[in-house]
């Protein structure tokens, strides 16, 4: 099938080089969001999908919105078979919807109809899943509730961030996607309606959702630092300032002694209370500084055991 490939982050770029490598399909072009400004000098940068599509030598699409009219046109002259979709950013309106003949396809990183919505890793994460996987389906116009094509599952294992997970996802969501075209184009597949029982919505996590409340539970508290990694990543509050958790908190079991968000100072831990157990913090970032082990944290601010975080 002629392919024209949407997608935008890193996440997507794994499932483009496996289509790129099929030797069934052919990308014509890709589309993906406008350049967006990066770095300290925030110049525009291309995003990572324009950037391998480029070394590909492969037409670059970045419509500010996909219904644009010149957007349109240009997709109609291309006329792709199909449009698989991974991670684009952008709704698909109907006028994009009707160009290809097979549709457009997404790969979602989740159960469906799990964790419909931006951040289905991030939320199984926080909420404690033990296993996850990703669908294909077909998009249509509500929120993730096309047909199903087929789907992966991957366990959540306990010390897992929403970045690691979400790596190994995109490798084998890649190899599903890719399977999902040899289906489609064979002719032998189909979608299936999803159960309207599940349903369940995994909204952008935000700034706010992030902060660390010392009164929950140690292993809540574990499942936002590891969800919230590498972004928007869980923070906290110290002496007035914000303070970013960058790495997970090591659970110690049975050790309840000091009140939420109290610290206690060892040579070579930084413990802290929660509404449980007490969590050793792994690494820190405080504001205007790289990340850094607690411990060497706590030395350099002269930090003293009884000071307490999230004041």
């Amino acid at each position: 099938m002629r392919l024209v490939f949407a997608g935008t982050p890193e996440v997507a770029v794994p499932a483009l080089d496996a289509l790129l490598a099929s030797d069934r399909h052919e990308v014509v072009a890709v589309v993906t969001r406008p350049d967006a400004p990066a770095g300290r000098g925030r110049k525009l940068v291309a995003s990572p999908v324009a950037q391998r599509a480029e070394e590909a030598g492969i037409e670059i699409l970045k419509p500010a919105k996909p219904g644009d009219p010149e957007f349109l046109a240009r997709l109609a002259e291309i006329a792709p078979d199909c449009c698989p979709v991974v991670a684009y950013g952008a709704l698909i309106r109907p006028g994009a919807l009707e160009v290809p003949k097979h549709g457009w396809v997404n790969l979602h990183f989740s159960l469906l109809p799990a964790w419909r919505g931006a951040a289905p890793v991030q939320h199984a994460v926080m909420a404690g899943d033990e296993v996850t996987g990703a669908s294909t389906f077909l998009i249509e116009q509500g929120l993730d509730s096309g047909p199903v094509f087929g789907v992966i599952t991957e366990e959540i294992r306990p010390t897992d961030t929403s970045g690691e997970l979400l790596t190994r996802l995109a490798h084998s969501g890649a190899r599903l996607l890719t399977a999902t075209m040899d289906g489609i184009e064979d002719g032998g597949l189909s979608a299936v309606p999803q159960p309207a029982d599940g349903v369940t919505l995994a909204p952008k996590i935000t700034v706010e959702d992030a902060r660390i409340d010392w009164a929950h539970p140690a292993l809540r508290i574990d499942r936002v630092v590891r969800g919230c990694a590498p972004a928007p990543g869980a923070w906290t509050t110290f002496r007035g300032e914000r303070l970013k958790l960058s790495g997970p908190v090591r659970l110690l079991a049975g050790s309840a002694e000091l009140a939420p968000g109290v610290l206690a100072v060892e040579k070579n831990s930084l413990r802290v209370g929660t509404g449980s157990h007490e969590v050793e913090l792994g690494e820190v970032q405080p504001q205007g500084k790289k990340p850094m082990r607690a411990a060497d944290w706590a030395r350099g601010a002269r930090i003293e055991s009884g000071e307490q975080l999230g004041l």
